[in-house]
């Protein structure tokens, strides 16, 4: 029955693989960063679209046009007006007479910004003065962003050569000027709002009762040609930084309107607001004005007093008047310079990302103190590199590219990578910590792994319990038989008695030669027992076995075993370059010299005086008082008694070769 299937598991594979193949693994983050990215730009659109124009518009206001527009002036209702001529709305005579001083100033067209809807006393006044000036054109307000049901007045002057079948939003609502003003020319003023407030965008034209509606500046620039059929042609753009559409009139050639895909213009903020002249409007009234001040302008007029409501967010300020839009508007199309974002905007992105991709791919592969530095470094780069590309183009050539997009994948990627070098990194901490500890104890192997090298002497004093254990006859087998025999012999003794002497809650400390050193980390009577037992088992198991295959003129391989406990230094000498782990002291020597005397005696496991006081309920004989080599002090021996069980079990010698199988070895 196959395993459960854990997704745990499965992802720890994976992150394994990429960990193991660098530059595959690389490659295949970036991959899913971008996938990711792309994801959490469609979950997260809106919040993220409003941080876009947000901070892409500071491509304008960190460094605006400070020039004055000599060429429109607003005439502002502002809270001064409303203070000495009376609250809004004003009288229809008013409005009048301070259309009819605009005209006298020599404005060569005033555009209101106001509808006037409802019939009062002096429309028809109003009415002529505006038809006797040189241009006027009054606002209308399809509604196409309310739920109102409603139609006052009447819409007029729709624009020809171009039907509601196109992008342009829709709408059966509405508030224009009533029928006394039929006759002046009209555009719309309705804006669409963001869901953060802020205007950035209104329609070219709206579709109410299957006819088109331009936008005032639109209406403005269609009346300035005196052509009595406004008409105007929509074509998609062929270039490739081209708009998605492109908004022409035949009367004022030379003009191409670039829209976006459902019709709208951007509105431009690349000016200051104190670039844009205004004038209260009470000033008008009182002659109190510069006489060039509209000297063959365009005039808006409209409100601005912060109680009247046409209050809007731009990104200069949270209450402008809007108003200061229609002239934003006026003044980038007399320019040429609308902005607007390329119909291949997105690919472009898409291709900045790829070359951060490339950028990422080549820093990741760099050592490995670069990249720590590098990564987060440029994870925060990335993102300035691609809003400073959305302020250049939007500076240099009133390009709207957006930079979200990109710079999310800069973070995203150097983040993913980052996280892909620090698993390597733990990766092979871990490798190399685990290959360590198959050569050193595992507190030392830590100590290694982890810490930075010293050359100072570092070692704890400690009581301990050890066993040195000696393969009997390995010199004289190894030079009867070939080197690939004798290294799995060795091979097979190692971990054998490693295994059992793990089990017996002891830790080998080195091999050497063909012998061990295993350790018990006290001296105490529990430790003593584990360490005969541990002897005992490798007796039992390993020396029965490797004494039952012996080559022909050769004596059997055995095993030598001897116990002690006592005090010893362990832990690490020598430079710093160049550390060795050690065990030194007394006890390390007595145990040592008392595997050597097994031989000698005829005794396969022998214990020193401390060990042997451990063991006081086990059977255990002297074997007398020896000076062991190397040492002035005589140590008395023991040797546990050996059951007759054990001496029946071991098998007659069969001269022949091992059966032992060689994993591997390579020639030299």
């Amino acid at each position: 029955m196959n395993a459960r299937f854990s997704p745990v598991s499965f992802l720890r594979k994976i992150v394994e693989q990429l960990v193991v193949r660098q530059r595959s693994g690389r490659a295949f983050v970036l991959l899913l960063a971008l996938l990711g990215s792309a994801a959490i730009l469609l979950i997260a659109r809106a919040p993220l679209q409003i941080l876009e124009e947000r901070l892409g518009s500071l491509g304008w206001t960190l460094s605006p046009d400070t020039a004055v527009e000599e060429r429109i002036t607003i005439v502002a209702i502002d809270e001064q007006s409303l203070a000495e001529v009376g609250p809004w709305p004003w009288s229809r005579e008013i409005m009048a007479e301070l259309s009819e001083k605009i005209n006298q100033a020599g404005a060569q067209l005033q555009l209101h910004d106001i509808t006037y809807a409802e019939s009062m006393p002096g429309d028809a006044a109003l009415a002529a003065v505006l038809s006797n000036s040189r241009g006027a054109v009054l606002a209308q307000v399809p509604l196409i962003q309310s739920d109102q049901s409603i139609r006052t007045g009447t819409l007029t002057h729709p624009v020809s050569g171009a039907t509601c079948n196109g992008p342009f939003p829709a709408t059966q609502n509405f508030v224009a000027n009533n029928a006394t003003f039929s006759s002046i020319p009209k555009g719309h003023i309705s804006p669409l709002v963001a869901s953060d407030g802020s205007i950035r965008q209104i329609p070219a034209l709206i579709c109410v009762d299957d006819n088109l509606y331009p936008a005032l500046a639109i209406s403005a620039l269609l009346q300035v040609t005196n052509q009595a059929d406004w008409r105007i042609e929509i074509e998609p753009s062929a270039s490739m930084f081209g708009p998605d559409l492109t908004l022409s009139m035949p009367s004022y050639p030379g003009l191409n309107i670039p829209l976006d895909a459902d019709g709208n213009l951007r509105i431009s903020y690349a000016a200051s607001p104190d670039s844009f002249q205004a004038i209260s409007a009470v000033d008008v009234l009182r002659d109190n004005y510069p006489s060039e001040l509209f000297d063959n302008t365009w005039v808006l007029v409209g409100t601005s007093a912060f109680g009247i409501g046409d209050i809007v967010p731009t990104p200069y300020s949270g209450a402008a008047p809007g108003v200061e839009l229609q002239a934003r508007l006026l003044s980038s199309l007399l320019d040429a310079a609308i902005p607007y974002t390329p119909r291949n905007a997105d690919a472009f992105l898409w291709g900045l990302a790829l070359v951060f991709a490339g950028l990422l791919f080549v820093l990741a592969g760099r050592g490995e103190r670069s990249v720590a530095i590098a990564l987060p470094v440029t994870g925060v780069l990335l993102p300035v590199v691609a809003l400073s590309v959305h302020f250049y183009a939007l500076g240099t050539s009133n390009l709207w590219l957006g930079w979200v997009f990109p710079a999310l994948y800069g973070m995203t990627a150097a983040a993913a990578l980052l996280l892909l070098e620090l698993s390597r990194v733990r990766s092979e901490r871990t490798r190399v910590y685990s290959n360590l500890h198959s050569y050193l104890p595992e507190q030392i192997a830590k100590d290694v792994a982890y810490n930075l090298p010293s050359s100072s002497i570092n070692a704890q004093r400690r009581n301990v319990t050890l066993m040195s254990a000696d393969l009997r006859n390995f010199s004289a087998y190894g030079e009867a038989r070939p080197p690939e025999e004798a290294a799995a012999v060795l091979h097979f003794f190692f971990a054998k008695a490693t295994e059992i002497i793990e089990r017996h809650a002891g830790r080998l400390h080195e091999f050497k030669g063909d012998s061990l050193l295993a350790v018990w980390d006290d001296h105490s009577q529990h430790s003593a027992e584990q360490a005969l037992a541990a002897a005992q088992e490798m007796q039992d198991l390993l020396s029965l076995e490797l004494a039952a295959y012996a080559p022909a003129g050769l004596e059997p391989l055995d095993l030598g075993i001897g116990i002690e406990q006592g005090p010893v230094l362990m832990g690490s000498i020598g430079p710093a370059h160049r550390r060795t782990h050690t065990l030194l002291g007394e006890t390390v020597t007595v145990t040592l010299r008392i595997q050597e005397l097994t031989a000698d005696i005829s005794q396969p496991i022998l214990l020193g005086e401390c060990v042997a006081r451990q063991l006081d309920e086990q059977d255990i004989e002297s074997q007398g008082s020896f000076l062991l080599d190397g040492l002035r002090n005589p140590h008395v021996l023991y040797a546990p008694e050996i059951p007759k069980a054990h001496v029946a079990q071991r098998k007659p010698v069969q001269h022949g070769t091992p059966k032992l199988r060689i994993v591997s070895s390579t020639d030299s």
